[in-house]
């Protein structure tokens, strides 16, 4: 196309009748008149695409006639166009027949030596493909008496347009005579199919066959060089474009332009766009968006002022890359300005436009400003509402984000652009498996399941959600598993407490070759964790030096947490003074180290030290600081933290903070201050802080507070702990209420809950021993209950008395005694000591919470080692403390 053309669409653009109330005054139509007769003139209007834009714009006024004869230069298929043009306004232009025109045009076709009929025909097909009825063009096309190269151009496309590159390829394969214009829709087909070699294939045998490209063949082509993979091609095609003189055509240097920053080739781009020696909107709008992609946001911005100073006027695309470079920059007053500016020139009504700026204030977290932005926005489409449920689903406003989805379902939006991957995202954070098998639906009827980001969407929310036979499925159905939907299959196995199979993944994900990240290694440290292997939590260590992932604070905080969790508090330590750069996570985790290794001291000590350092705590940081208080009475110091929390530093306290907050209390025995905690507070009491109420009254002898703990309990459907229930049976045994205990496991069998064994394990020579209480399976028993023997006559010495309270309540007293020995802990523990060097410590974990008796028993020092040091640790997620005795390590 010639440059003048193609200036000749901007100026036609800018005459266009949706822009004349704008530009014209009533009554001043005549200077667009004249501007067409002045095309006709210089005879621009051969440019098929300008013509094109000629009909629309005179057509659309009340002179049909004229825009007919305004298309008398042109091929002969565009009679055909301008009745197509006429027959759209006919109802609203009564004084002109449909007949009358295509009598018009039959002459027209007549004189200018080609037939009406195929004429006639080219229009009915045309129109049959744009309303999107291929099967009955096809049919008129096969029954046409002749057909021309437009016919078959014109089917060729409908069939690329409807993605049948099958039907499409057949018809080019057997057409004689091939334009210009059937190689670049064919083409175009298969770059729109990402199908680029065979694109490209195609471009060399058009060469072969002689054939012409020309810009629009160039700029088709061009477009499938969006990636690194397509560097060969895109140096070759620009080379061919040297060589054939296309080097000042703009719309090809555009493309040029537009391909190099997509390949992130910005040098090669500048260059190009220096080069130039035309440029429009189009060429610095590709090169901005290109500078904001790659980070370089300095640049984009220069280049939007210029833009500006040379007086081409900016356009939708022109400002979403300007916004992007702002979201880049991290500068959110500068994106009010550009957001004044898009107000103060109209852009703001753009919905492309508005979507940008939805999108920047989404990344700000300005919930306030994006709600009101969307809410005014008078046209929205589905990438709308996939940014603001986006920006509502991140900041954590679930209900809102599901509110706007259903809403979205409503809209008649393209349903395969639906934010599917951000709506199972929010099902799996909140563990709803009806709503995500609902989305899990949606996405297969609309085949967007095929999608990989929806793909590991889907693994991850059924992982989370315990259902891990879909979730390997899915996961093993991936056409490509990246580190993404492995570390969602692994971190679901993880947190519902398959910590071997989570592990087991990692070594199948090794070997596969595909590059764990920090969250991957986050998943794998708090498995070892669990496990209270701190051998392999050393190997894990060693995996993330060697993987360069030392150096960041996520992962060196997951590694902190792990050795803390595994009793190695000074390696806890030690990492955290090694670390380079530190954040609010790696405070936590250390001050969480000193909590759950039962250190109040320290742990407060870090908390302070740390607002000191200019961090502002947050609830989590809170959470372990009351839990310290909790477990070694601190219950002053733990009252005063709690109101610091709200007075100081303006956090509301939520429910795992009140929790804190009774447990502290009633273990302090002070019944009363905990139930007014609990009146007072702004939600009902849970589960958890029933249950802790309910310990603390056994503990305290306090039966009725008790009998009212066991009440709310029970009268809770979503209750499943069996611990609750058997310190209820516990309670009711020890003050002779035999009736009230069975009906305690009466209910217990009614809801189908039963008591889970409890288990310890110990790892010696990087193998496991597991023992459950009373065990006589192990080859060593002899040895361990010759070890148990010892280790309590010397404990009695001490002074040591057993707590039966913790034992079974309708045996003998003597039997009491003997059962706690042989609990699973106890057998661990005494195992440990006769399989180690002396001196050296032991970690053992335990899958439920370790009883009174036993807390005690752990805490007395052993007389045959010095220093020893035996921990006991908890596999479950609501991991505690880790008891000791001895020198910890």
């Amino acid at each position: 196309m010639p440059i003048a053309a193609n200036l000749l669409l901007k100026v036609i653009y800018f005459y266009h009748p949706s822009n004349r109330r704008k530009k014209f005054p009533q009554g001043r139509w005549h200077r667009r008149k004249l501007f067409f007769g002045t095309v006709i003139k210089v005879e621009l209007i051969h440019s098929p695409i300008s013509t094109t834009q000629v009909e629309v714009n005179y057509c659309a006024e009340p002179l049909p006639i004229s825009a007919l004869r305004l298309t008398l230069p042109m091929k002969p298929y565009r009679p055909a166009f301008a009745l197509k043009n006429f027959s759209s306004l006919a109802p609203s232009k009564p004084p002109i027949s449909v007949q009358n025109v295509e009598t018009f045009i039959d002459a027209r076709s007549i004189k200018t030596g080609f037939d009406p009929n195929t004429c006639r025909s080219n229009f009915m097909v045309e129109n049959l493909l744009r309303k999107g009825y291929l099967s009955t063009a096809r049919q008129v096309f096969d029954q046409m008496p002749s057909r021309n190269t437009v016919s078959t151009n014109m089917m060729i496309s409908g069939y690329v347009k409807s993605g049948d590159l099958l039907k499409a390829r057949h018809m080019f394969d057997t057409m004689l005579d091939r334009t210009a214009v059937t190689w670049t829709i064919i083409i175009g087909g298969y770059v729109q199919k990402s199908q680029f070699h065979e694109a490209f294939k195609l471009f060399a045998e058009m060469r072969r066959h002689d054939t012409q490209p020309d810009p629009v063949t160039f700029a088709t082509l061009l477009s499938g060089c969006n990636d690194a993979e397509a560097d060969n091609e895109l140096v070759q095609v620009h080379g061919l474009v040297l060589k054939l003189g296309y080097h000042s055509s703009i719309i090809i240097c555009n493309s040029l332009v537009d391909s190099y920053c997509k390949t992130d080739h910005l040098d090669f781009a500048s260059r190009v766009f220096e080069d130039m020696p035309e440029r429009d909107s189009v060429s610095f709008n590709a090169l901005i968006n290109g500078f904001a992609k790659d980070g370089l946001t300095e640049d984009a911005i220069t280049l939007f002022l210029q833009m500006q100073n040379l007086g081409f006027k900016p356009s939708d695309f022109t400002f979403a890359g300007v916004l992007s470079a702002a979201i880049r920059l991290n500068d959110l007053a500068f994106g009010q300005q550009i957001h004044g500016f898009l107000v103060k020139t109209g852009f703001v009504g753009n919905v492309f436009v508005g979507n940008a700026l939805l999108d920047f204030y989404s990344k700000y977290d300005c919930l306030v400003e994006a709600g009101k932005l969307f809410d005014e926005m008078p046209d929205l489409d589905g990438i709308s509402y996939n940014v603001i449920i986006t920006c509502y689903a991140w900041s954590g406003q679930h209900e809102e984000a599901i509110s706007l989805f259903r809403e979205l379902q409503f809209t008649g939006f393209k349903r395969r652009q639906f934010p599917f991957a951000t709506m199972l995202s929010i099902a799996a954070n909140v563990l709803d498996l009806r709503m995500g098998q609902q989305i899990h639906t949606l996405a297969v009827v609309t085949t967007a399941d095929s999608e990989l980001v929806v793909g590991n969407s889907l693994v991850d929310m059924y992982a989370k959600c315990g259902r891990f036979e879909e979730a390997e499925k899915i996961f093993r159905s991936l056409a490509k598993r990246s580190t993404v939907p492995w570390t969602a299959i692994i971190s679901g196995y993880v947190q519902r407490g398959f910590h071997e199979e989570g592990l087991n993944l990692f070594n199948e994900m090794h070997k596969a070759g595909v590059r764990a990240d920090q969250a991957t290694f986050a998943s794998i440290l708090k498995a070892s964790a669990n496990l209270a292997s701190l051998s392999l939590g050393k190997q894990i260590h060693s995996f993330v030096i060697r993987s360069g992932y030392m150096s960041n604070v996520f992962s060196g905080s997951a590694l902190l947490d792990m050795y803390a969790k595994c009793g190695s508090i000074k390696d806890s330590i030690q990492l955290f003074q090694d670390m380079s750069e530190r954040n609010i996570v790696s405070w936590n985790a250390l001050i969480s180290a000193h909590a759950q290794n039962g250190d109040a001291k320290a742990t407060l000590d870090s908390f302070e030290k740390m607002v000191q350092s200019g961090f502002q705590p947050d609830s989590v940081s809170f959470l372990s600081v009351l839990s310290a208080c909790s477990h070694c009475g601190l219950v002053q110091e733990g009252l005063r933290y709690f109101r610091t929390m709200t007075r100081i530093h303006n956090l509301v306290p939520k429910k795992e903070h009140y929790a804190s907050m009774v447990d502290m209390l009633c273990r302090s025995g002070q019944f009363n201050e905990a139930e007014k905690l609990m009146d007072e507070m702004p939600f009902d009491p849970d589960e958890i802080m029933w249950s802790s109420v309910l310990n603390s009254c056994r503990i305290h002898k306090n039966q009725e507070l008790a009998r009212k703990a066991a009440d709310q309990l029970f009268s809770m459907e979503v209750l499943r702990d069996a611990a609750a229930y058997v310190s209820m049976s516990n309670i009711y045994a020890a003050a002779g209420q035999w009736d009230n205990v069975g009906k305690v496991k009466k209910a217990m069998r009614e809801r189908g809950i039963r008591k889970v064994p409890a288990y310890s394990w110990v790892e010696i020579r990087h193998k496991l021993h597991v023992f459950s209480a009373n065990d006589m399976l192990h080859p060593q028993m002899e040895e361990i209950r010759k070890k148990i023997e010892m280790l309590s006559k010397q404990m009695e010495k001490e002074g040591y008395k057993p707590d039966t309270s913790c034992a079974l309540h309708d045996v003998d007293e003597n039997i009491k005694i003997e059962s706690l020995k042989y609990h699973s802990e106890r057998l661990a523990i005494a195992f440990a000591l006769i399989s180690t060097p002396e001196g050296s410590p032991i970690l053992v974990i335990k899958n439920l919470r370790a009883c009174t008796d036993c807390h005690a028993a752990i805490k007395k020092p052993e007389v045959e080692r010095q220093p020893a040091w035996c921990a006991l640790a908890l596999a479950s997620r609501d991991f505690e403390s880790v008891h000791g005795s001895g020198n910890r390590m």
